[in-house]
């Protein structure tokens, strides 16, 4: 039985049909009972399709029924299919967070967060959606501060989920303000929070 492998060309939005790279797209099949499921990771069976990474993009190309045509079958687009994409990202950004901690490329906690800055060995900052500004504005001014001294990039910041999310997930008091270190598991958390900013922000340019 011949197993077919998606090709580069195959990863084109079916919205806006423009083609793009993996990680700026979403894949989506068709489970075994016709359900349209996300595939973040690339590696669920079955004949693919494409939407460009972002949550206006999805619920756009469910809404046209578009999964249908893509796939060429009858399938069942759930009316959530948007809001299950978010939580699935933000699912993966708390476990990649959580690998981080224990292999100590997450640090939490204003005062760690600000030395781990101001040594550079922070490579993103992380606040809880609902700090308090002026905790925010401190440890913004310090990663400025850095990046000014020693002419580097800004590193980014993120504020993606609540407190109250993040001890739902981490354990009670999981962070305000935290930093990610340098090191496979830190990069991991950057990339994953890219992927949830990209996917609430809005659409993206995948050039054609």
């Amino acid at each position: 039985m011949k197993v077919r492998i998606e090709a580069v060309n195959d990863r084109m939005c079916i919205l806006t049909r423009a083609r793009g790279q993996a990680e700026d797209l979403i894949r989506f099949v068709a489970s075994p009972e016709g359900e349209i499921v996300p595939d973040l990771r690339h590696v669920l069976p079955g004949r693919g399709c494409w939407v460009t990474a972002d949550r206006v993009s999805v619920d756009e190309a469910a809404r046209r029924k578009l999964f249908a045509r893509a796939l060429k079958s009858e399938v069942k687009t759930p009316h959530d299919l948007g809001a299950q994409v978010d939580r699935l990202l933000a699912s993966a950004l708390l476990g990649m967070i959580n690998m981080a901690r224990k292999s100590g490329q997450f640090v939490s906690g204003a005062g760690k967060v600000e030395a781990a800055v101001r040594a550079g060995e922070a490579i993103a900052l992380f606040h809880a959606s609902d700090a308090a500004e002026d905790g925010v504005r401190k440890l913004r001014q310090a990663a400025r501060a850095r990046a000014l001294t020693f002419d580097e990039p800004e590193i980014p910041v993120f504020s993606l989920l609540s407190a109250a999310e993040m001890d739902a997930a981490l354990g009670e008091g999981a962070f305000i303000h935290a930093a990610a270190l340098a090191g496979q598991a830190g990069e991991g958390v950057v990339k994953r929070a890219k992927m949830l900013s990209r996917y609430r922000s809005g659409p993206v340019d995948l050039g054609g």
